[in-house]
Protein backbone atom coordinates (compact mmCIF):
# COMPACT_ATOMS: atom_id res chain seq x y z
CA UNK A 1 0.00 0.00 0.00
CA UNK A 2 1.69 3.42 -1.08
CA UNK A 3 1.90 5.56 1.74
CA UNK A 4 2.61 9.66 1.94
CA UNK A 5 6.37 9.53 2.17
CA UNK A 6 7.28 12.91 0.10
CA UNK A 7 4.35 14.06 -0.38
CA UNK A 8 0.49 13.35 0.83
CA UNK A 9 -1.64 11.47 -1.04
CA UNK A 10 -5.09 11.97 -2.82
CA UNK A 11 -7.62 9.39 -2.24
CA UNK A 12 -11.65 8.62 -2.07
CA UNK A 13 -13.92 6.37 -0.12
CA UNK A 14 -15.32 4.69 -3.65
CA UNK A 15 -18.78 5.50 -4.85
CA UNK A 16 -19.23 8.19 -7.53
CA UNK A 17 -22.25 9.42 -9.71
CA UNK A 18 -23.12 6.89 -12.21
CA UNK A 19 -24.81 7.74 -15.53
CA UNK A 20 -28.71 7.91 -15.84
CA UNK A 21 -29.05 5.18 -18.16
CA UNK A 22 -26.18 2.73 -16.80
CA UNK A 23 -28.16 3.32 -13.34
CA UNK A 24 -31.37 2.20 -14.88
CA UNK A 25 -29.84 -1.10 -16.10
CA UNK A 26 -28.38 -1.66 -12.95
CA UNK A 27 -31.71 -1.11 -11.06
CA UNK A 28 -33.18 -3.03 -13.24
CA UNK A 29 -30.55 -6.28 -12.78
CA UNK A 30 -30.91 -5.76 -9.13
CA UNK A 31 -34.75 -6.10 -9.21
CA UNK A 32 -34.58 -8.77 -11.72
CA UNK A 33 -36.62 -6.80 -14.21
CA UNK A 34 -35.35 -7.39 -18.25
CA UNK A 35 -32.26 -5.93 -19.00
CA UNK A 36 -29.89 -6.15 -21.90
CA UNK A 37 -27.01 -7.51 -20.44
CA UNK A 38 -24.47 -7.21 -23.46
CA UNK A 39 -24.94 -3.48 -23.11
CA UNK A 40 -25.12 -3.28 -19.48
CA UNK A 41 -21.44 -5.31 -19.96
CA UNK A 42 -20.46 -2.44 -22.43
CA UNK A 43 -21.54 0.39 -20.89
CA UNK A 44 -20.20 0.05 -17.18
CA UNK A 45 -16.57 -0.71 -19.30
CA UNK A 46 -17.36 2.74 -20.96
CA UNK A 47 -18.28 4.23 -17.77
CA UNK A 48 -15.50 2.79 -15.51
CA UNK A 49 -12.92 4.00 -18.03
CA UNK A 50 -14.36 7.74 -18.06
CA UNK A 51 -14.46 7.56 -14.10
CA UNK A 52 -10.90 6.66 -13.58
CA UNK A 53 -10.23 9.26 -16.10
CA UNK A 54 -12.10 12.11 -14.46
CA UNK A 55 -10.31 11.26 -11.08
CA UNK A 56 -6.86 11.14 -12.82
CA UNK A 57 -7.64 14.75 -14.19
CA UNK A 58 -8.98 16.34 -10.87
CA UNK A 59 -5.56 15.05 -9.06
CA UNK A 60 -6.79 11.78 -7.25
CA UNK A 61 -3.67 9.63 -7.08
CA UNK A 62 -5.08 6.45 -5.61
CA UNK A 63 -8.57 5.53 -7.12
CA UNK A 64 -11.14 2.91 -7.88
CA UNK A 65 -13.95 2.19 -10.19
CA UNK A 66 -16.60 4.41 -9.06
CA UNK A 67 -18.43 1.15 -7.45
CA UNK A 68 -20.18 1.50 -11.41
CA UNK A 69 -20.51 -1.80 -11.57
CA UNK A 70 -23.26 -1.87 -8.54
CA UNK A 71 -26.18 -0.31 -7.87
CA UNK A 72 -25.58 0.20 -4.00
CA UNK A 73 -22.62 0.00 -2.12
CA UNK A 74 -23.85 -2.68 0.15
CA UNK A 75 -27.30 -4.07 -1.66
CA UNK A 76 -24.97 -5.79 -4.16
CA UNK A 77 -24.41 -8.52 -2.19
CA UNK A 78 -27.72 -9.52 -3.38
CA UNK A 79 -26.74 -10.80 -6.53
CA UNK A 80 -23.75 -12.29 -5.13
CA UNK A 81 -24.69 -14.56 -2.52
CA UNK A 82 -27.22 -17.31 -2.68
CA UNK A 83 -29.14 -17.94 0.42
CA UNK A 84 -31.63 -14.89 0.60
CA UNK A 85 -35.43 -14.82 -0.32
CA UNK A 86 -37.43 -11.12 -0.49
CA UNK A 87 -40.36 -11.36 1.75
CA UNK A 88 -42.73 -9.15 3.95
CA UNK A 89 -41.29 -8.51 7.27
CA UNK A 90 -42.32 -10.97 9.95
CA UNK A 91 -44.51 -10.25 12.48
CA UNK A 92 -41.67 -10.04 14.87
CA UNK A 93 -39.88 -7.83 12.72
CA UNK A 94 -37.80 -4.94 14.25
CA UNK A 95 -37.45 -1.93 12.14
CA UNK A 96 -33.91 -0.32 12.75
CA UNK A 97 -32.44 3.01 11.47
CA UNK A 98 -29.06 4.61 11.18
CA UNK A 99 -31.12 7.88 12.75
CA UNK A 100 -33.12 5.85 15.18
CA UNK A 101 -31.77 7.80 18.69
CA UNK A 102 -31.84 11.16 16.45
CA UNK A 103 -35.65 10.36 15.61
CA UNK A 104 -36.49 9.90 19.30
CA UNK A 105 -35.89 13.88 19.85
CA UNK A 106 -36.29 14.89 16.39
CA UNK A 107 -39.36 13.11 15.33
CA UNK A 108 -41.37 16.37 13.71
CA UNK A 109 -38.00 16.63 11.18
CA UNK A 110 -37.82 13.27 10.11
CA UNK A 111 -41.86 13.34 9.48
CA UNK A 112 -41.95 16.70 8.10
CA UNK A 113 -43.79 17.61 5.04
CA UNK A 114 -46.10 14.77 5.45
CA UNK A 115 -43.76 12.45 5.04
CA UNK A 116 -43.27 9.07 7.36
CA UNK A 117 -39.97 8.24 8.27
CA UNK A 118 -39.57 4.16 7.73
CA UNK A 119 -36.87 2.59 9.96
CA UNK A 120 -36.03 0.15 7.77
CA UNK A 121 -34.48 -0.81 4.32
CA UNK A 122 -38.16 -1.13 2.14
CA UNK A 123 -37.08 -3.88 0.73
CA UNK A 124 -36.34 -6.92 3.37
CA UNK A 125 -34.26 -10.18 2.81
CA UNK A 126 -34.24 -13.46 5.07
CA UNK A 127 -30.92 -15.88 5.26
CA UNK A 128 -32.71 -19.01 4.94
CA UNK A 129 -30.34 -22.01 4.05
CA UNK A 130 -26.64 -22.04 4.21
CA UNK A 131 -24.62 -18.78 2.77
CA UNK A 132 -22.55 -19.59 -0.33
CA UNK A 133 -20.87 -16.65 -2.84
CA UNK A 134 -21.75 -16.76 -6.47
CA UNK A 135 -20.91 -13.36 -7.63
CA UNK A 136 -17.47 -15.07 -9.44
CA UNK A 137 -18.61 -13.78 -12.86
CA UNK A 138 -19.75 -9.85 -11.43
CA UNK A 139 -16.84 -10.08 -9.18
CA UNK A 140 -14.42 -10.56 -12.41
CA UNK A 141 -16.17 -8.14 -14.72
CA UNK A 142 -15.11 -5.54 -11.96
CA UNK A 143 -11.78 -6.45 -11.86
CA UNK A 144 -11.16 -6.56 -15.51
CA UNK A 145 -13.38 -2.99 -16.07
CA UNK A 146 -10.68 -1.31 -13.79
CA UNK A 147 -7.94 -3.21 -14.97
CA UNK A 148 -8.70 -2.01 -18.71
CA UNK A 149 -9.59 1.48 -17.46
CA UNK A 150 -5.81 2.03 -15.85
CA UNK A 151 -4.23 0.68 -18.91
CA UNK A 152 -2.08 3.77 -19.87
CA UNK A 153 -2.62 5.92 -16.83
CA UNK A 154 -0.30 7.73 -14.75
CA UNK A 155 -1.73 6.58 -11.20
CA UNK A 156 -0.18 5.80 -7.36
CA UNK A 157 -2.60 3.09 -6.82
CA UNK A 158 -5.94 1.35 -7.63
CA UNK A 159 -8.71 -0.17 -4.74
CA UNK A 160 -12.29 -1.96 -5.10
CA UNK A 161 -14.41 -1.52 -2.28
CA UNK A 162 -16.53 -4.41 -0.70
CA UNK A 163 -18.89 -4.59 2.15
CA UNK A 164 -18.50 -5.67 5.65
CA UNK A 165 -20.52 -8.64 7.21
CA UNK A 166 -21.47 -6.26 10.35
CA UNK A 167 -23.32 -4.00 7.28
CA UNK A 168 -24.96 -6.36 5.20
CA UNK A 169 -26.33 -8.05 8.59
CA UNK A 170 -28.51 -4.78 8.88
CA UNK A 171 -30.57 -5.73 5.55
CA UNK A 172 -30.36 -9.43 5.56
CA UNK A 173 -32.08 -11.32 8.49
CA UNK A 174 -30.86 -14.19 9.98
CA UNK A 175 -33.75 -17.10 9.74
CA UNK A 176 -31.43 -20.19 9.27
CA UNK A 177 -28.09 -20.08 11.52
CA UNK A 178 -28.27 -20.81 15.57
CA UNK A 179 -26.65 -17.53 16.51
CA UNK A 180 -26.13 -14.52 15.20
CA UNK A 181 -22.20 -15.07 15.83
CA UNK A 182 -23.06 -17.81 13.52
CA UNK A 183 -24.57 -15.89 11.23
CA UNK A 184 -22.07 -13.39 10.62
CA UNK A 185 -19.08 -15.21 10.26
CA UNK A 186 -21.08 -17.22 7.34
CA UNK A 187 -21.44 -13.95 5.79
CA UNK A 188 -17.52 -13.92 6.76
CA UNK A 189 -16.97 -16.80 5.06
CA UNK A 190 -18.95 -15.96 1.68
CA UNK A 191 -17.30 -12.75 1.61
CA UNK A 192 -13.96 -13.73 1.78
CA UNK A 193 -14.13 -15.24 -1.58
CA UNK A 194 -14.34 -11.30 -2.84
CA UNK A 195 -12.49 -10.02 -0.47
CA UNK A 196 -9.23 -12.63 -1.45
CA UNK A 197 -9.75 -12.11 -5.13
CA UNK A 198 -9.92 -8.32 -5.21
CA UNK A 199 -6.67 -8.87 -3.17
CA UNK A 200 -5.51 -11.71 -5.78
CA UNK A 201 -5.99 -9.24 -8.84
CA UNK A 202 -3.51 -6.80 -7.35
CA UNK A 203 -5.95 -3.76 -6.19
CA UNK A 204 -6.28 -2.58 -2.26
CA UNK A 205 -8.98 -4.01 -0.68
CA UNK A 206 -11.32 -1.55 0.49
CA UNK A 207 -13.81 -2.73 3.19
CA UNK A 208 -16.88 -0.48 4.26
CA UNK A 209 -18.72 -0.57 7.43
CA UNK A 210 -20.86 2.04 8.13
CA UNK A 211 -21.92 -0.15 10.67
CA UNK A 212 -19.00 0.35 12.73
CA UNK A 213 -20.60 3.57 14.19
CA UNK A 214 -23.77 3.83 12.77
CA UNK A 215 -25.45 1.21 14.24
CA UNK A 216 -25.05 2.93 17.58
CA UNK A 217 -27.96 4.85 16.57
CA UNK A 218 -29.80 1.83 14.92
CA UNK A 219 -29.81 -0.03 19.02
CA UNK A 220 -31.11 3.17 20.82
CA UNK A 221 -31.73 0.69 24.27
CA UNK A 222 -27.65 -0.27 24.17
CA UNK A 223 -25.33 0.89 26.93
CA UNK A 224 -21.87 1.70 25.55
CA UNK A 225 -20.41 -1.28 27.63
CA UNK A 226 -23.09 -3.28 25.43
CA UNK A 227 -22.57 -1.74 22.10
CA UNK A 228 -19.02 -2.28 22.27
CA UNK A 229 -19.58 -5.85 22.81
CA UNK A 230 -21.60 -5.32 19.89
CA UNK A 231 -19.18 -4.36 17.53
CA UNK A 232 -16.18 -6.71 18.84
CA UNK A 233 -18.30 -9.85 17.75
CA UNK A 234 -18.55 -8.05 14.08
CA UNK A 235 -14.77 -7.18 13.97
CA UNK A 236 -13.98 -10.75 15.00
CA UNK A 237 -16.38 -11.72 11.95
CA UNK A 238 -14.85 -9.15 9.61
CA UNK A 239 -11.44 -10.21 10.00
CA UNK A 240 -12.63 -13.84 9.74
CA UNK A 241 -13.04 -12.74 6.24
CA UNK A 242 -9.98 -10.84 6.11
CA UNK A 243 -7.96 -13.92 7.27
CA UNK A 244 -4.64 -14.73 5.42
CA UNK A 245 -4.66 -11.72 2.96
CA UNK A 246 -1.80 -8.94 3.94
CA UNK A 247 -2.80 -6.17 6.14
CA UNK A 248 -0.90 -4.12 3.81
CA UNK A 249 -3.58 -4.53 1.14
CA UNK A 250 -6.35 -3.87 2.93
CA UNK A 251 -7.88 -0.19 3.68
CA UNK A 252 -11.18 0.09 6.29
CA UNK A 253 -13.64 2.91 5.90
CA UNK A 254 -16.11 3.48 8.34
CA UNK A 255 -18.40 6.68 9.12
CA UNK A 256 -21.28 7.36 10.86
CA UNK A 257 -24.16 7.18 8.07
CA UNK A 258 -24.32 9.45 5.15
CA UNK A 259 -28.02 10.27 5.77
CA UNK A 260 -28.63 14.14 5.88
CA UNK A 261 -29.84 14.85 9.26
CA UNK A 262 -29.43 16.53 12.59
CA UNK A 263 -26.14 13.02 13.76
CA UNK A 264 -26.92 14.67 17.54
CA UNK A 265 -26.45 10.88 18.55
CA UNK A 266 -23.60 9.83 16.84
CA UNK A 267 -21.30 7.60 19.23
CA UNK A 268 -17.82 9.39 19.64
CA UNK A 269 -14.96 8.84 18.12
CA UNK A 270 -13.43 8.42 21.34
CA UNK A 271 -15.36 5.51 22.19
CA UNK A 272 -14.41 3.18 19.12
CA UNK A 273 -11.17 4.35 18.48
CA UNK A 274 -9.58 1.40 19.72
CA UNK A 275 -11.95 -1.37 17.99
CA UNK A 276 -11.57 0.44 14.06
CA UNK A 277 -7.77 -0.18 15.15
CA UNK A 278 -8.50 -3.74 15.63
CA UNK A 279 -9.48 -4.50 12.47
CA UNK A 280 -6.76 -6.12 10.21
CA UNK A 281 -5.95 -3.50 7.88
CA UNK A 282 -3.00 -0.90 7.00
CA UNK A 283 -4.92 2.48 6.44
CA UNK A 284 -8.12 3.82 8.35
CA UNK A 285 -10.65 5.66 6.43
CA UNK A 286 -12.83 7.80 8.46
CA UNK A 287 -15.22 10.65 8.50
CA UNK A 288 -13.65 13.56 9.67
CA UNK A 289 -14.96 16.65 8.03
CA UNK A 290 -18.09 17.52 8.92
CA UNK A 291 -19.61 19.72 11.67
CA UNK A 292 -20.39 16.65 13.56
CA UNK A 293 -16.47 15.18 14.05
CA UNK A 294 -13.93 17.69 12.56
CA UNK A 295 -13.14 18.37 16.14
CA UNK A 296 -12.73 14.67 16.80
CA UNK A 297 -8.85 15.24 15.21
CA UNK A 298 -7.96 15.38 19.22
CA UNK A 299 -8.60 12.02 19.64
CA UNK A 300 -5.64 11.03 17.92
CA UNK A 301 -3.54 12.93 20.51
CA UNK A 302 -4.07 10.38 23.03
CA UNK A 303 -4.97 7.01 20.84
CA UNK A 304 -2.05 6.14 19.17
CA UNK A 305 -1.61 4.73 15.07
CA UNK A 306 0.18 1.82 15.46
CA UNK A 307 3.50 1.69 13.63
CA UNK A 308 3.07 1.15 9.90
CA UNK A 309 -0.04 1.86 9.30
CA UNK A 310 -1.86 5.20 7.71
CA UNK A 311 -5.03 7.62 8.62
CA UNK A 312 -6.90 8.52 6.12
CA UNK A 313 -9.22 10.98 7.51
CA UNK A 314 -12.38 12.52 5.68
CA UNK A 315 -11.13 16.34 4.58
CA UNK A 316 -14.14 16.83 2.36
CA UNK A 317 -17.69 15.74 2.94
CA UNK A 318 -21.00 14.95 1.09
CA UNK A 319 -22.86 16.63 3.84
CA UNK A 320 -23.44 20.09 1.72
CA UNK A 321 -23.00 21.54 -1.74
CA UNK A 322 -20.83 23.51 -0.12
CA UNK A 323 -17.08 22.88 -1.86
CA UNK A 324 -14.60 23.34 0.35
CA UNK A 325 -11.67 26.17 0.28
CA UNK A 326 -8.63 24.32 -0.39
CA UNK A 327 -6.81 25.96 2.52
CA UNK A 328 -9.44 24.22 4.71
CA UNK A 329 -8.80 21.25 3.39
CA UNK A 330 -5.01 22.02 3.79
CA UNK A 331 -5.28 23.18 7.23
CA UNK A 332 -7.17 19.87 8.59
CA UNK A 333 -4.23 17.55 6.64
CA UNK A 334 -1.43 19.53 8.61
CA UNK A 335 -3.40 19.46 12.19
CA UNK A 336 -3.27 15.50 11.37
CA UNK A 337 0.23 15.67 9.99
CA UNK A 338 1.58 17.07 12.76
CA UNK A 339 -0.26 14.98 15.70
CA UNK A 340 0.32 11.39 13.60
CA UNK A 341 3.67 12.25 11.58
CA UNK A 342 2.77 13.53 8.19
CA UNK A 343 3.86 9.74 6.34
CA UNK A 344 1.00 8.74 8.03
CA UNK A 345 -1.69 10.73 6.61
CA UNK A 346 -3.49 9.75 3.14
CA UNK A 347 -6.57 12.79 2.23
CA UNK A 348 -9.67 11.03 1.44
CA UNK A 349 -13.24 11.76 2.06
CA UNK A 350 -15.97 11.62 4.10
CA UNK A 351 -18.06 8.85 2.51
CA UNK A 352 -18.83 8.62 -0.75
CA UNK A 353 -19.17 11.62 -2.85
CA UNK A 354 -20.78 10.37 -5.90
CA UNK A 355 -24.60 9.95 -4.81
CA UNK A 356 -24.81 11.96 -2.25
CA UNK A 357 -24.11 15.52 -3.27
CA UNK A 358 -26.66 17.88 -5.29
CA UNK A 359 -24.60 16.73 -8.77
CA UNK A 360 -21.89 15.23 -10.07
CA UNK A 361 -20.40 18.41 -11.10
CA UNK A 362 -20.34 19.71 -7.60
CA UNK A 363 -18.50 16.40 -6.21
CA UNK A 364 -16.06 16.23 -9.26
CA UNK A 365 -15.43 20.47 -7.92
CA UNK A 366 -14.53 18.85 -4.15
CA UNK A 367 -12.04 16.33 -5.61
CA UNK A 368 -10.29 19.81 -7.36
CA UNK A 369 -10.51 21.02 -4.41
CA UNK A 370 -9.03 18.31 -2.20
CA UNK A 371 -6.07 18.49 -4.46
CA UNK A 372 -5.15 21.58 -4.33
CA UNK A 373 -5.35 21.97 -0.49
CA UNK A 374 -3.23 18.67 -0.32
CA UNK A 375 -0.49 20.29 -2.80
CA UNK A 376 -0.85 23.42 -0.23
CA UNK A 377 -0.14 21.30 3.17
CA UNK A 378 2.05 19.39 1.21
CA UNK A 379 4.09 22.78 0.67
CA UNK A 380 4.00 23.21 4.50
CA UNK A 381 4.96 20.17 5.51
CA UNK A 382 7.76 19.07 2.70
CA UNK A 383 8.73 22.82 1.90
CA UNK A 384 8.17 22.17 -1.58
Amino acid sequence: MKRSTDRILVTHVGSLARPQDLMEMLVARNESKPYDMVALAKRTREAVAEVVQKQIECGVDIVNDGELGKSNFSRYTRERVSGFVERAPNADFKPTSIFGRDMIEFRDYFNRGGRTAIGHHARVFYCVEPLKYIGQDEMKADIENLTAALQGKKFEEAFLPAIAPGTMEHWMKNEYYPTVEAYLFAIAEAMHEEYKAIVDAGFILEIDDPDLADAWQMHPEMSLADYRKYQEMRIDALNHGLRDLPADRVRFHMCWGSYHGPHKYDLPLKDIADLILKVNAGAYSIEASNPCHEHEWRVWQDVKLPAGKSLIPGVIGHYSDFIEHPQAIADRLVRYAKIIGRENVIAGTDCGIGSRVGHPQVGWAKFQALAEGTRIATKELWGR
